[in-house]
């Protein structure tokens, strides 16, 4: 048999040559094996099982046609979530083509029947010299009976196709469309000792690292369960340092994969190796280093006192340059039990902090301070501003993955023709953006009930009788020019508000989320595949996806009006005459994007070269639905009080202070992309079409031209 008609080829027969078929970690592995070493029993699916899968089942040019959508380079971390989804929703749906799935089925009933497996990545190159996939691709512990091991060579398969391995693919300028996979199948131990040793420190050349964890690697691994660590001298093995964990928690199998469970007192109270168990890992590191010419990245584990090798890669922390976004890819995926952390932090004292500072900071009576004083006020909120900055990015960006942890759980479970369907079990939480829409809603309500009332608002003059809804009205003006950046309330004041209320009031109410029904039955057929802990896990699972939706709109708001007051205090200087720091010039709340300045600035010269067309535009399916109307393009928060009713709004990207005229609206088109922008969310709220990532919007669409929105497809018709 030729080697590219090799689906399968066990460890054994394994051979230099066949690397661009099984991969780095099914070659080093089979040569450990081959050379004596303690491997686990196992075989790759090579590359060309792979591809065949590509190419007879039609998802290669499904992967084509996510790609197209816009290049990769000029994709946003959200858009890469949203392509990633979309093509592994398409690997999971997918029947892997019948000759194919015969002979894995074949392969792996011969090799491992009644016996559990380990499902790993094994994609050519990932453990080269000068690159690490580690932690991009999937792996699967405690697989058992053919029928899942397949199922989960396929999700392998599609973990090419992550957004973190999309990313660190265009980091590093690989061709992302000639990517492969192989996958390792091996014969599970179920060590109850195992770790890691790095042949080399990352920061001192000198010496060697050991991490170990009481139970499965899995825990250190995934960051559940925190290692003892020890450092030794790389020359001798001599110790130079210990730091004990604190063992309180092991991964172990369980009857559905690993869990995490209580550690026992009595291995509580002890470390996982011994000093001879150290010294054989440490001279198990030694050895490999030697083999593979490299100092190597070990995982192993002991099985009473038998030490396996899982697998062995050349170590690259440290030969990338400072460009290299790979830890911060990798920090965007959390743990269910990191996403709880975040998620008190964010409820129980970001939040609510930022809130009353900015509160506080309204409160301030900041023409009584003398200039120097004023001076000092503007650069200590600036500051703060920056702190608050900080968290966001640490805390609330990384907490949107709840929504996407949440997503692939249910895509696992129900595999739905839409890679979206989660999302209506998320929406309808109580956004801020919303509360705010159902306020100004009220006072529509009430000016379509009442025709007096109606009468005023379009002279934008009261009458009498109508004190109380006037002053709804400047309260409601107020809070939104706070969210907005305004000077003040009456910037735009009483009668924009009142002449968007007038056509608020002319259209039936517009009603934000599904009908209870519907969502209720999504929540229940959701719920109904599971029984017990996993049963339990669905449920907390979706409450945390749910929380993660609501925040990822919040948190903006709440961070808009601490920036919105570090401008009141730089426009009370600015007034004065007052000298103020370059980076303080700008107004926080009001800075464009830079979308929006690259559209202001390339917009004259397009209109030069070209005539505007009938066209389609390309971008991503973000709320579902087909809308029609004239485009209204929105280049600054001011634009939005001209909006009229069933108008397509056209914008670089929504922010939740602008969201208000989202009622009205008959489609939304962003620049900017993903199924977590802010206009999305709200658009879903209302179950408005929306297309995002369409990053030719405000350079080929001019206000008042047709617009055809499909939300399913991603795809805007202009004429």
């Amino acid at each position: 048999m030729g080697v590219v008609s090799m689906l399968v080829v066990p460890f054994e027969k394994i051979r230099p040559e066949h690397a661009p078929l099984v991969g780095g970690k099914a070659l080093s592995l089979a040569a450990l094996a081959q050379g004596g070493a303690m491997v686990p029993d196992g075989l790759a699916v090579t590359t060309e099982a792979y591809h065949r899968f590509l190419t007879e089942s039609g998802i290669a040019t499904r992967i084509r046609r996510e790609l197209s959508r816009r290049p990769i380079e000029q994709m946003r971390w959200e858009e890469m979530w949203d392509t990633s989804l979309r093509i592994r929703n398409a690997f999971i749906k997918t029947p892997v083509p019948s000759q194919v799935r015969r002979s894995l089925l074949k392969a792996v009933l011969k090799r491992f029947e009644g016996r559990p497996v380990a499902v790993r990545s094994s994609a050519p190159g990932e453990d080269a010299s000068g690159q690490s996939f580690a932690g991009l691709h999937e792996s699967y512990l405690n697989v058992r009976e053919a029928p899942a091991i397949l199922r989960h060579i396929q999700l392998v398969w599609a973990s090419l196709w992550s957004d973190a391995a999309l990313l660190y693919r265009k980091e590093l300028g690989l061709d992302i469309e000639k990517s492969a996979m192989a996958v390792v199948v091996q014969e599970l131990v179920p060590g109850n000792r195992s770790g890691v040793v790095f042949g080399r420190h990352p920061v001192k050349s000198n010496c060697v690292v050991v991490e170990a964890v009481h139970g499965l690697n899995q825990g250190l691994v995934d960051g559940t369960v925190a290692p003892d660590r020890w450092t030794l001298d790389r020359r001798t093995g001599d110790l130079m340092e210990f730091y004990p964990a604190d063992r309180e928690m092991h991964v172990v199998l369980s009857r559905e994969g690993v869990e995490v469970r209580r550690l026992p007192k009595a291995r509580a109270s002890r470390s996982p190796l011994s000093d001879a168990d150290l010294r054989r890992v440490y001279a198990l590191a030694m050895h490999l280093g030697q083999k593979f010419r490299a100092p190597q990245d070990v995982e192993w584990t002991y099985r009473q006192s038998r030490l396996y090798v899982l697998q062995s890669r050349a170590i690259t922390t440290g030969n990338h340059g400072e460009g290299d976004k790979r830890a911060w890819y990798l920090s965007l995926r959390r743990s269910f039990g990191n996403l709880l952390e975040l998620r008190a932090r964010i409820e129980n004292d970001l939040i609510p902090k930022m809130d009353e500072e900015a509160r506080r900071w309204k409160e301030d009576r900041l023409h009584d301070l003398a200039d120097g004083a004023l001076l000092a006020e503007v650069a200590r909120r600036y500051d703060r501003y920056q702190e608050w900055l900080s968290r966001y990015w640490e805390e609330c960006i990384p907490f949107a993955h709840g929504v996407r942890l949440f997503g692939q759980f249910y895509n696992d479970a129900m595999q739905p023709e839409d890679p979206y369907e989660f999302v209506e079990l998320l929406s309808g939480g109580g956004l801020e953006s919303v509360k705010r829409n159902e306020a100004l809603q009220r006072l529509a309500a009430r000016a379509r009930a009442n025709t007096r009332l109606f009468l005023a608002l379009e002279r934008g003059e009261p009458e009498d009788g109508q004190e109380s809804f006037w002053t709804e009205l400047d309260v409601f003006a107020s809070a939104l020019a706070g969210d907005a950046g305004e000077e003040d309330g009456s910037h735009e004041g009483r009668k924009a508000i009142a002449a968007l209320l007038v056509r608020m009031a002319k259209q039936p109410s517009a009603k934000a989320s599904l009908p209870p029904r519907d969502k209720h039955a999504l929540e229940k057929a959701f719920l109904a595949k599971f029984r017990g802990k996993k049963r339990k896990e669905a449920e907390e699972l979706l409450d945390l996806g749910r929380s993660s939706y609501r925040l990822r709109d919040d948190d903006n708001i709440y961070l808009g009006r601490i920036a919105r007051q570090v401008d009141v205090a730089r426009d009370e200087a600015k007034r004065r005459g007052l000298p103020l720091p370059i980076g303080l010039s700008q107004s926080l709340s009001m800075r464009p994007t830079g979308g929006q300045q690259h559209a202001a600035k390339t917009i004259t010269q397009a209109r030069l070269d070209f005539e505007l067309r009938a066209r389609q535009l390309t971008g991503q399916p973000a709320g579902p639905g087909l809308g029609s109307g004239c485009a209204r393009l929105i280049r600054c928060p001011q634009d939005l009080f001209g909006f009229q009713s069933g108008e397509v709004l056209v914008c670089d990207a929504i922010d939740p202070s602008m969201t208000f005229v989202i009622p009205l609206a008959g489609g939304i088109v962003e620049c900017r992309g993903g199924m977590l922008v802010h206009g999305a969310i709200i658009a879903r709220e209302y179950g408005i079409p929306c297309v995002t990532g369409v990053q030719d919007a405000l350079r080929m669409i001019e206000t008042g031209t047709h617009l055809q929105v499909d939300g399913y497809l991603g795809i805007v018709t202009i004429g």
